[in-house]
């Protein structure tokens, strides 16, 4: 496996991250708590060392799961990222979407960044994690209704009481990592790319290369389009996100299969997947610095 530094960090972190948001079933249909925690410890032991999570992954499950996979290893050994601003259990901020958690009740999410919502939520992911500080802390998604310095200030307070080791953004546009860096420099950008989403090539990228900030591209594998196992007529379990988003339909996925069928001589030539070319291709592209692969089992 290969090892990559984010941003001026010293933090390195294997350029294929495991990605656990389906691990914690929220939007994927269900999960198996076992078998996700023996998918983290697999990829652990081929070399996958980092790990991406989230509060909002299954409320809380993901987070837990990721805690109870990485127990016995050496915490200097494993690389915990996760975030915050995405919150079911208040309502402030910009209301992001209505959902139904794991147990199929219904949940209001808000975008939410407030001082004392970071931190607060931050001491909740540092117990379901069972650690005590983490690797490189997250705004999930832009919060419009608070300062963006307030935002940051926060995880800097963080940071100086060793909680937080970097800060980095998810979904930022460039103006917006700019606008960020006047009150905390951060290392990264987790945002969507892939070889049928590649929007981020046109402003984004080139402000990451210019300013030394590392880009972790979640979504390579198009949640799971882009491995080739998906046809036209595939049917997806209930709670499954996928069922209605826009590259799930008919016409999107015979296109899509199309271009796989013309890049597959090239995994074959050299003994590989669909989903282990698709991840090379990712991981080698200018400015993308890690992929995140999930998987459930």
């Amino acid at each position: 496996m290969e090892y990559r530094k984010l941003g001026h960090s010293d933090l390195e972190i294997s350029a294929i991250t495991f990605g656990a948001w389906a691990a914690g079933g929220w939007m994927w249909g269900s999960t198996d708590r076992n078998e996700a925690i023996e998918a983290i410890k697999a990829s652990y032991d081929v070399g996958v060392t980092s790990i991406d999570t989230a509060p909002i992954y299954g409320q809380g499950t993901s987070e837990e799961i990721v805690g109870e996979a990485i127990k016995d290893i050496s915490r200097d050994k494993v690389q915990i990222l996760t975030k915050f601003g995405m919150r079911w259990d208040l309502d402030k901020g910009t209301l992001a979407m209505k959902s139904k958690n794991n147990d199929g009740k219904d949940i209001d999410i808000y975008k939410y960044a407030g001082k004392e919502s970071i931190i607060f939520e931050c001491e909740q992911s540092l117990k379901r994690l069972g650690t005590d500080y983490i690797d490189l802390y997250q705004i999930h998604w832009p919060d419009v209704t608070t300062p963006i310095d307030e935002t940051f200030e926060a995880v800097s307070k963080l940071i100086e009481q060793g909680k937080v080791r970097f800060a980095g953004v998810c979904n930022y546009d460039a103006q917006q990592m700019a606008e960020a860096e006047k009150t905390l420099k951060s290392v990264s950008n987790q945002i969507p790319f892939s070889m049928v989403n590649r929007g981020i090539e046109d402003e984004t990228v080139p402000y990451c290369i210019e300013n030394n900030k590392s880009i972790l591209a979640y979504s390579p594998l198009e949640r799971g389009l882009l491995t080739g196992k998906i046809n036209s007529d595939y049917k997806f379990q209930d709670g499954d996100h996928r069922a209605g988003h826009p590259h799930f339909q008919p016409d999107f996925i015979n296109k899509t299969n199309e271009l796989l069928n013309k890049i597959k001589p090239i995994a074959d030539e050299h003994n590989a997947s669909l989903g282990q070319l698709v991840l090379r291709w990712t991981i080698e592209r200018p400015g993308i610095t890690i992929a995140l692969a999930g998987a459930r089992n």
